[in-house]
This record gives C-alpha cells, sequence and structure tokens, in this order.
C-alpha cells in the first residue's frame, strides 16, 4: 500500500514563498508519475502540477505557471512544490497524488492522494 505524507503548508503574506513536500512509501517512488492538486472552501480540487518519473516532463497549471516548480528527488522518494509569488488566490488545501499516467491533469486519472496541507495566503 502506497502513502503519501505532504508537509510545508501554512500561512504567508502576499509576494512570499512556501515549498511543500511530499514524502512516499511503500513502493518504488521512481515509478511513479506524481502531480499536485488544490482545493478551496467550497470549490471543485483542481490541478497544480504534475512530474514525470525521471523529472524530465513537468506540467502546470495555467494559473500557476512561472509562479510554481514542480521538482522530484528519487533518492528521497519526495516530490516538492515551490510556490512563489503567493497570491489570496492560492489559498487551499494542497495534495500530491499519483498517476499511472505522465502529465495527468484530472483527479481522476490519480490513484493515490495524501491527506493534505493547509496553504493560506494573507493579503
Amino acid at each position: 500500500q502506497v502513502q503519501l505524507v505532504e508537509s510545508g503548508g501554512g500561512l504567508v503574506q502576499a509576494g512570499g514563498s512556501l515549498r511543500l513536500s511530499c514524502a512516499a512509501s511503500g513502493r518504488a517512488f521512481s515509478t511513479y508519475n506524481m502531480g499536485w492538486f488544490r482545493q478551496a472552501p467550497g470549490k471543485e480540487r483542481e490541478f497544480v502540477a504534475a512530474i514525470s518519473r525521471s523529472a524530465a516532463f513537468t506540467y502546470y497549471a495555467d494559473s500557476v505557471k512561472g509562479r510554481f516548480t514542480i521538482s522530484r528527488d528519487n533518492a528521497k522518494e519526495t516530490v516538492y512544490l515551490q510556490m512563489n509569488s503567493l497570491k489570496p488566490d492560492d489559498t487551499a488545501v494542497y495534495y500530491c497524488a499519483i498517476s499511472t499516467y505522465r502529465g495527468a491533469t484530472l483527479a481522476s486519472e490519480y490513484d493515490y492522494w495524501g491527506q493534505g496541507t493547509q496553504v493560506t495566503v494573507s493579503s
């Protein structure tokens, strides 16, 4: 059974930065395509970023392109989301997830999910 544990969320002022981490356990991390999603109160879960198994390919939602960077360290079995120039609209619970598909942007394409970490951006 795969387990994903997110960390690094918190409260930050607009314009600030945070780095989220997602540690995986259970099976070979390097075989996973990974993604980050977020869900704000009253809204559907939305795609943020994805990274392929070897990190050769990355994908971003238009709303975060140029501000967020997804990366991974297969030796540490961890995927990261560096978030810069944060805006109040980025406030949400952030989730990492595993997909069979490279570049998957739909939540239904992901099989395993973490419990989420709260990010709050104040204006």
